[in-house]
């Protein structure tokens, strides 16, 4: 009897145990031509074996943290609450920039440098609590004389020890000011008739210019499809495109080789050139010098 209720008590725990894990998702702008990666993920699976492990990007731009910023806005709120993502993009690395976790009030965890790499997913999903990585008790044995890849040694280490369970959140370390490094950038706003952003990313893909306009200050011009615009494009205050073209909810409304402008995936204003690359042709990049203006266009 006694083996009997052992043996259900064991089952009864063992998805208890299993719902504890969630998912690791890391970032980094290593690439995979060498072995940086598999070593994460190496350090990963050595702290629980049955630890779901997923990529975010590897391919970001070598030393760009904004867009490693923009990629984690992208994506983290798709995620389920409880998710660590690691982001290692960390031209510091062994400076005395902080190594944190950031809690956001979604319930997700984000593990890595304090180094602006926050800036949009605490804007979008709001600031719980930040905690310095205590690197005395997270930290992968073995690797006190390594200072140039935290990634591995800290932070794949710690995101993996707080995904399995093998650590609280209390356990990272030390309670700081709720509040992250901020990058600078150009926010949306309406001028009169005119809306203003920035120009975060591009859909690097396609070619496809994305703008950080929501949906929210598009609302009010019940913008349908066919409704024509004219968008300009400037680079550090200097026009580099300027034109009409009309709003369509998808790039087969207009003909092959044709602008439009769109709400993307975030529901940002966007602007491609159906089976094109709108970026190539007519030499618009991302970046804090880049700036876009939207307005009706005139009959």
């Amino acid at each position: 009897m006694n083996a009997f209720v052992g043996y259900a008590l064991v089952l009864l725990l063992t998805p208890l145990a299993a719902a504890s894990k969630t998912a690791l998702v890391l970032q980094t702008d290593f690439g995979q031509r060498d072995g940086a990666v598999a070593a994460m993920k190496g350090v990963a699976f050595g702290v629980d074996s049955g630890l779901p492990i997923f990529d975010l990007s590897h391919d970001n731009r070598p030393f760009d943290i904004w867009e490693g910023a923009y990629r984690l806005k992208q994506t983290a709120a798709y995620w389920p609450a409880g998710t660590v993502f690691v982001s290692v993009i960390d031209p510091g690395v062994g400076t005395d920039r902080k190594s944190v976790v950031l809690k956001t009030k979604s319930g997700h965890y984000f593990v890595g440098p304090d180094n602006g790499t926050w800036t949009l997913v605490a804007e979008d999903l709001g600031i719980a609590e930040v905690r310095r990585i205590d690197e005395a008790r997270n930290r992968l044995k073995g690797s006190d004389r390594s200072y140039t890849f935290h990634g591995r040694d800290v932070y794949a280490y710690t995101g993996a020890r707080l995904a399995a369970g093998a650590i609280t959140f209390e356990d990272v370390g030390p309670l700081l000011p709720a509040q992250v490094v901020q990058l600078a950038y150009t926010k949306a706003q309406r001028k009169g008739e005119v809306l203003e952003g920035g120009v975060p990313q591009l859909d690097v893909q396609y070619g496809n210019v994305w703008s950080n306009i929501p949906d929210s200050l598009v609302a009010p011009w019940a913008a349908r499809p066919g409704d024509r615009f004219r968008v300009r494009f400037l680079r550090a205050g200097k026009v580099v495109f300027d034109g009409v073209m009309p709003f369509a909810n998808t790039f087969g409304e207009v003909p092959a080789g044709s602008p439009l402008l769109y709400l993307n995936s975030l529901l940002n204003l966007s602007v491609a050139l159906n089976q094109g690359s709108f970026a190539e042709k007519h030499g618009i990049a991302a970046g804090s010098e880049w700036s876009v203006q939207v307005e009706r266009a005139k009959p």
